[in-house]
């Protein structure tokens, strides 16, 4: 079995962090501590190695005492977490003294913003002070997530061509939903978060030819339909993997969350058999070798 970079690992304890969006409706099955010990549970034969932390949207005060948590958890041997991406607001006042304080930290890796939350307005991130302040972190060998609602995704696509120097990457194959990729369901345009499957293709492609771009194969079983199978997932994953390439590819396990759609060892072994045929030396650059590379593990 060939060993997993998670590169998507959510971890939480709600009494020492707020998460404003755990309130929010159907939210029950997440509003609860998920610790290292219970992911390490969750990720049971797996062939989870390593893991990278990734932010959870605590409420902005605490950003730091967030990225001091985990940073402790990545200096420790007793676990798999080996770098983090932490929470941060480009262009707002402060961003970069914010940065600034992890000068030094070998763990940070990088930065995401949540922009597909409703008060993200369209085009944020193609706003003058946020578009300068991502070239910021390229600037400080730092990388960005792009984790946006899909019929917005030609907005990433503006951003990137911005940020030659940045490193970017696409969280949770662009937020597609796997029904309207497979054809099973239409674009709904009431439906803000849904997009149609030729936008979602076009944008994807289009940003899978920014070479400063990876895809992170992650995300989408957590709204994949009830009685799901891995041809369920198939397009979405193979579009992405076709996209970008095998070498600007890593996976998510995006656990807790996955588990909307299924556990994490689900999930796991439904994209093994997904990406079985490709090369040996191909699968082994997504699972493993890209999130090492990019994220400068070894």
């Amino acid at each position: 079995m060939l060993p997993i970079v998670d590169t998507h690992q959510h971890l939480w304890d709600m009494e020492q962090f707020s998460l404003p969006w755990l309130d929010g409706e159907g939210m029950d099955l997440l509003q609860k501590n998920h610790t290292m010990s219970d992911y390490l549970v969750a990720a049971e034969g797996a062939g989870i190695a390593k893991t990278v932390y990734m932010e959870v949207d605590v409420t902005p005060a605490q950003r730091v005492k967030e990225a001091g948590f985990v940073s402790g958890l990545c200096a420790s041997d007793d676990n798999p977490m080996v770098a983090a991406v932490i929470g941060g607001s480009p262009g707002t006042e402060g961003f970069r003294e914010y940065i600034g304080g992890f000068k030094g930290n070998d763990y940070i890796k990088g930065v995401r913003l949540v922009l597909h939350v409703p008060d993200a307005e369209q085009g944020r991130c193609l706003q003058e002070a946020f578009v300068k302040d991502v070239q910021f972190l390229g600037e400080q060998g730092l990388s960005f997530d792009l984790c946006l609602r899909p019929g917005e995704l030609a907005d990433a696509v503006g951003l990137v061509q911005q940020c030659p120097d940045t490193l970017f990457i696409v969280d949770h194959c662009g937020n597609a939903d796997v029904q309207i990729v497979g054809g099973q369901t239409e674009h709904d345009p009431a439906n803000s978060f849904s997009h149609s499957k030729e936008q979602w293709q076009r944008d994807m492609a289009g940003l899978g030819a920014c070479e400063n771009v990876a895809c992170k194969i992650s995300g989408i079983i957590a709204l994949a339909p009830e009685g799901w199978t891995a041809d369920t997932l198939a397009p979405t994953v193979n579009h992405c993997l076709e996209s970008f390439g095998p070498d600007r590819v890593v996976v998510g396990g995006d656990w807790p969350v996955c588990n909307f759609g299924a556990s994490l060892g689900e999930w796991v072994a439904a994209l093994r058999q997904i990406v079985a045929s490709r090369p040996e030396e191909d699968q082994a650059k997504l699972f493993a070798g890209n999130a090492e590379r990019l994220y400068g593990l070894v």
